[in-house]
C-alpha cells in the first residue's frame, strides 16, 4: 500500500520467487504466478468493495494501528487492502485458508463478504474456513 520504486518492486518479485523455490515449492506440482498479472484480482476487489461498508473496514484493528503509525493519514489502499485480500481468496473459490492469528479478522471479512454476495446474487462463493497455524 506504499509507493515503491519500480526497480525495487521488480527485484522484490524476483527475490520472493527465489525464496519460494528455495523452500521447495515445485512449479511442476503447483501453479506459481505473479498475481499482479491477473486483472481479475483487482476487478473482483472493486466489485466486493462496492458491497462492503466503510464502518466495517474502519473497525479493523490493522487499519487503526497502521493509520496511527502514518500520522492519521492512512491511504485508501490501506483501508481497502482487506477487500483485496478477500478478492484474492474468493476469486479461486477457496474453501480453507491458512492464516495466522493476526489475519483472522481479515478472513472473517472475506467470509462476511462471501455470505453477503451469495445472499444478494445466489450461491456462488464458498465461505472459506480458517486453518490456524500452530507455532
Amino acid at each position: 500500500t506504499m509507493p515503491k520504486e519500480p526497480s525495487v518492486l521488480r527485484q522484490n518479485i524476483l527475490d520472493t520467487t527465489a525464496a519460494i523455490l528455495a523452500c521447495g515449492i515445485d512449479p511442476k506440482k503447483c501453479f506459481l504466478f505473479r498475481q499482479s498479472l491477473v486483472p481479475e484480482h483487482a476487478e473482483l476487489a472493486w466489485i466486493l468493495g462496492c458491497l462492503t461498508n466503510m464502518p466495517r473496514l474502519l473497525r479493523l484493528p490493522q487499519w487503526k494501528m497502521k493509520r496511527a503509525s502514518q500520522n492519521n493519514e492512512g491511504t485508501v489502499g490501506l483501508l481497502t487492502y482487506p477487500v483485496l485480500q478477500a478478492a484474492d481468496i474468493l476469486l479461486y473459490k477457496s474453501t480453507h485458508v491458512p492464516v495466522g492469528e493476526d489475519q483472522v479478522l481479515h478472513l472473517e471479512l472475506a467470509q462476511d463478504i462471501a455470505q453477503h454476495f451469495n445472499k444478494k446474487y445466489g450461491e456462488f462463493f464458498p465461505v472459506p474456513k480458517a486453518i490456524l497455524s500452530e507455532l
